[in-house]
């Protein structure tokens, strides 16, 4: 190994970038492999509650270029994976869009069109699919995703509220959103003998290794699946969902290469979804703006075949001091998809209602929202009472005001013009927590060769190509065109997956391992027959000794239309403290993308429930509305200088969700800001001026 320049660090372009523009490299449904494919269509439920009586599928099967139509009374039975994915194994539906038959044909067309000769009788009820507090099925699960308790108190919460002499008692709701990666979900599957293979759209295939070989009774060595490039993800490709099961399904049944790709409307039941939440906020604090008392209590919808239970309020756990505090979660069961999660989930919503009701705070006691937040910064984590490794917070608040021209703000609302319009400007902190998993990368090195560094990392738009390929050089102490990466492929090393901004914190550090192994054997030294070291890498005890966290702040200018209600953001500055910064260029990518989805959580996205038959009424990218380039005004985007080595050896800490979780509640609370209305319910659309 020779030393080199540094490339961690460095404004290095994506490596893969000019083949993506090129057309050079394939999404999931783009490779051609040879043998003519054949090609799959859903027959969805149009019932959310209810049973299939009877099937005739005879129109269909006449249909010439038609090879089979699958129902639950004809498709092979799958093994013991969870209910949401128990495909065409039952005639009880439990939700709108539930695929209950699917069509192979020859062509896409034929398949189709024969979808609609599939004749399906069903017995149905009125689906419950209304979220309330008041409902008196709401029922504590066991344990939150990613392994939270359900529940937190510390103190005696009601009393501290009770005596506080400023309150502050309001309730927020956010509601449904869906993943729309601009890559639909797709899978081609091909059965060579016993082995099923799968060239798919996931965020990290390992990932679906143990539900797909259970489901089809096959080992780990009859299952080799594909996924190099993803046209991202926000989530909803990090779990095996219905699709890839009815591929290999059909695949297994007609004994050819099968194509399924998923309609945009059809994201909008089979992939998941963000569940709604209703959150009750209660603060207690002294008249100089020390809180005495945190309350966060939420509602938030599951479905009736799988629990999903979000971690909406465990970011308020650690974010601010108070000697009582309280959080806790409650779900409802009813008859919607199975939702999964989106882009920060958890902290994308709760920190909307958190960071909202602290501007309510400032606002009950005439302060600075920016100087509430700083005189509520605790030393330690206030929930688990340990140390941080590193927490920046206070930079980040400050400089961001600096960069954003926050000082000398007027504080009172609706008192700004400029025209027509009224301006208003706010902020917001954020969160989001720092996780290493478990992780193994190879690397294979020949005397007067690159070295081939080896991992099942997933690229889901994120820049992994690029930022693993530094990473190994450095390592390495090569130039990065003397590695060659090989990523997003079952057969190579097992890696975590693209999901909870733990990628390069996890990913990194095996392949520093598996370079700092090759050192440690053969002292720099590549034998001329060449040599293959492994390394790897996970949590150890700085998960339970240190609070790891990435932080952030907000600050956004909003200007509203008086005469029409529309929202326009023409400015944005967020800061963030992230660790150490891989890759300048992608890392500004991330947290720009982020802010500008949290842009569009705060004005435009909503899943609308139709109540009376269950479906999601607005599901395709007409009517649910995201941001689009002319809704993003300048943004401007900085980062602190840290690194939190304490939590991995890379010293990162995770860019993907940080740049989501609170911008909207920066943007709400500029929007009460300029108008003095204060909308309490995402999303922020113009007809809410006039309510």
């Amino acid at each position: 190994m020779t030393t080199t320049e540094r490339a961690v660090g460095s404004d290095v372009r994506r490596i893969d970038g000019p083949d993506k523009v090129r057309g050079r490299v394939p999404y999931a449904y783009e490779h051609e492999l040879g043998a003519q494919s054949v090609f799959v269509a859903i027959v969805q439920s149009p019932v959310a509650r209810g049973r299939v009586t009877s099937i005739d599928a005879s129109a269909a099967e006449a249909v010439p270029g038609v090879l089979a139509v699958l129902t639950h009374e004809n498709a092979p039975r799958l093994g013991d994976v969870a209910e949401e994915i128990l495909v065409l194994q039952s005639p009880v539906v439990q939700y709108a869009g539930e695929p209950v038959a699917v069509v192979v044909a020859e062509t896409s067309e034929v398949a189709r069109d024969a979808v609609g000769r599939v004749r399906v009788d069903y017995e149905s009820a009125d689906p419950d699919v209304v979220l309330s507090v008041d409902r008196d099925d709401l029922y504590p699960p066991e344990q939150l995703m990613a392994g939270f308790e359900t529940d937190s108190v510390i103190g005696d919460v009601d009393a501290a509220l009770a005596e506080a002499p400023v309150t502050v008692d309001v309730v927020y709701e956010t509601p449904n959103q869906h993943n729309n990666p601009i890559e639909m979900h797709a899978t081609v599957a091909r059965w060579d003998g016993d082995v099923l293979r799968m060239w798919d759209a996931n965020q990290g295939p390992h990932n679906l290794v143990p539900v797909i070989t259970e489901a089809f009774g096959i080992t780990e060595d009859q299952l080799h699946i594909t996924s190099p490039y993803v046209g991202g993800a926000f989530g909803s490709k990090a779990y095996t969902h219905v699709h890839q099961l009815l591929a290999g399904m059909a695949a297994k049944v007609t004994g050819r290469t099968v194509k399924l790709e998923l309609t945009r409307q059809q994201m909008f039941s089979l992939v998941g979804h963000r569940t709604p939440t209703i959150q009750r906020l209660r603060l207690g604090a002294r008249p100089d703006g020390t809180l005495t008392a945190i309350s966060h209590e939420v509602v938030e919808h599951t479905s009736q075949n799988a629990e999903f239970a979000e971690q909406t309020a465990t970011a308020t756990r650690l974010m601010y001091s108070a000697p009582a505090r309280r959080t806790t979660h409650r779900l409802a069961k009813l008859d919607v998809p199975a939702p999964t999660i989106m882009r920060a989930p958890g902290e994308a919503p709760g920190m909307y209602a958190l960071e909202s009701a602290m501007d309510e705070l400032a606002a009950e006691l005439g302060m600075d929202p920016v100087e509430l937040r700083l005189r509520n910064e605790p030393d330690r984590d206030p929930e688990r009472d340990v140390p941080w490794s590193t927490r920046n917070l206070v930079a980040c608040l400050t400089q961001g005001a600096e960069r954003f021209g926050w000082a000398g703000r007027d504080h009172r609302p609706g008192v700004r013009e400029d025209g027509r319009w009224l301006v208003g400007t706010g902020v917001a902190a954020a969160t989001y927590p720092t996780r290493r998993r478990p992780s193994q990368a190879r690397i294979e090195a020949v005397a007067g060769k690159p070295y081939v560094v080896s991992i099942d990392a997933s690229d889901i738009g994120t820049g992994a190509w690029t930022t693993l390929t530094q990473i190994a050089a450095d390592a390495l102490g090569v130039p990065m065109d003397q590695v060659r990466l090989r990523i997003g492929d079952s057969r190579l090393p097992q890696a975590s997956g693209a999901g909870g901004s733990t990628g390069i914190t996890s990913w990194g550090p095996a392949i520093m391992a598996a370079a700092q192994e090759l050192h440690d054997r053969f002292g720099g030294q590549v034998p001329a027959d060449g040599v293959t070291v492994t390394g790897s890498s996970g949590p150890g005890d700085e998960a339970e000794q240190l609070s790891s966290h990435a932080f952030g702040a907000h600050f956004a200018e909003v200007r509203v239309d008086r005469d029409t209600g529309e929202v326009r953001v023409p400015r944005m500055t967020g800061v963030f403290a992230v660790g150490r910064v891989i890759n300048t260029v992608t890392a500004r990518s991330q947290l720009l993308g982020g802010m500008t989805m949290g842009l569009s959580m705060a004005l435009h996205e909503e899943s609308v429930l139709d109540e009376r038959r269950g479906h999601y009424a607005n599901h395709d990218l007409a009517e649910y509305h995201i941001a689009a380039n002319a809704d993003v005004g300048e943004v401007d985007i900085a980062w602190v200088d840290e690194v939190d080595d304490a939590h991995n050896p890379l010293g990162a800490k995770g860019i993907g969700e940080i740049g989501i979780v609170g911008s909207a509640a920066a943007i709400g609370n500029a929007y009460w800001h300029a108008t003095g209305r204060r909308v309490r319910d995402l999303p922020i659309t113009p007809d809410k001026w006039f309510r």
